[in-house]
């Protein structure tokens, strides 16, 4: 007697949201690329020359792009958390430094552009009052030996992205909340300068939304830890 075929097993909940979010994901990085794409379309050749490798314009598309992609990373390890607050925080970071990061990367390919930097160090694009580079002392900071980037201000060592994806529940929550506020706030000076300093107005308008965007949320991340009875983080 021939039996039924066993039915096939069905996707979960989770492994729906998760399917989801990868295609959201991919689709804003894909949008985000074709707006730096318009936004900066060379229609007229007797315009202005692109940014040159050593202008804040490459700087900050460059060493920003790094900053943005370990915020991503980060938001992406608590997706699943039970923590309704810290998940949606993350997935709005995850999402919004996503599409920026793709604004950034259309920006370096029509510049021609190495999509990140080449050069020993980080943030040697910003300049002191007297017009030297190494700006507050950071700059020229090599990729730790292990090949982490860690030496850029706010950025998490290789030791505490472990941490972060291997802890659970409500350490993992305030872990997050501590090494993205930090990460926030580091990255902070690199975009007031680039919103001050770039020579392309996109770039100089997107430098300022990252500037009042990580503000507000550097605050909601306070107010989140104090409410958990933790506190930031020390600037590294």
């Amino acid at each position: 007697m021939m039996t039924d075929p066993a039915p096939e097993p069905q996707p979960t909940p989770r492994s729906q949201r998760t399917a989801l979010l990868v295609i959201g994901v991919v689709g804003v990085l894909v949008l985000g690329f074709a707006i730096g794409v318009l936004a900066r379309f060379p229609f007229d050749d007797s315009g202005p020359a692109a940014p040159g490798e050593d202008s804040v314009d490459v700087g900050f598309a460059q060493d920003m792009s790094v900053h943005h992609s370990q915020a991503v990373e980060m938001s992406a390890a608590v997706l699943s958390s039970e923590d309704g607050h810290v998940r949606s925080l993350a997935y709005d970071i995850l999402t919004t430094q996503q599409h920026q990061l793709g604004q950034m990367q259309a920006w370096l390919t029509l510049w021609g552009q190495p999509p990140l930097p080449t050069g020993a160090g980080f943030m040697e694009w910003m300049a002191d009052d007297s017009g030297s580079h190494a700006h507050g002392g950071v700059q020229g900071a090599a990729p730790a030996a292990d090949g982490a980037l860690d030496r850029m201000p706010g950025m998490a060592s290789s030791d505490e992205m472990a941490q972060l994806r291997q802890a659970t529940g409500p350490e993992q929550d305030v872990l997050f909340l501590q090494l993205m506020l930090r990460h926030h706030e580091g990255g902070l000076p690199m975009m007031e300068y680039g919103a001050q300093h770039a020579s392309e107005s996109v770039v100089r308008s997107l430098a300022q939304t990252m500037v009042d965007t990580q503000e507000s949320e550097s605050v909601l991340m306070r107010d989140m830890l104090a409410a958990r009875g933790a506190e930031p983080l020390p600037m590294n």
